[in-house]
């Protein structure tokens, strides 16, 4: 189970909060609501992960689909208040030099 509410709090920004777990049944929900702040080219989108419970490597495979949408336009993207089983994901996968990531 997921919930992912996306919030556009300025011209160039959005927040996007995640709850649940992401995994290859939830990942293209989230998908689904990161993929317009993309198109929209958003100078700033911030990934609220605190909610987040439990990550599997199909939701990073999204959220670095979003990085390099967001990189393609000069955007930046922040995954934030990952939990320390997130946390844990993407430092196995040697992905916390790759993402902004902020507490």
């Amino acid at each position: 189970m997921i919930d992912v509410q996306s919030e556009v709090v300025s011209l160039e920004e959005a927040v996007v909060r995640v709850f649940g777990e992401v995994d290859m049944n939830t990942s293209p929900k989230l998908r689904d609501v990161l993929l317009p702040a993309a198109k929209q080219k958003l100078k700033k989108v911030t990934i609220d992960l605190g909610g987040v419970t439990y990550m599997d490597s199909s939701g990073i495979a999204t959220l670095v689909e979003m990085l390099q949408l967001t990189l393609a336009h000069k955007g930046q993207l922040i995954l934030k208040s990952l939990t320390p089983q997130v946390k844990a994901v993407f430092e196995i996968a040697h992905l916390t030099e790759v993402f902004s990531i902020v507490e």
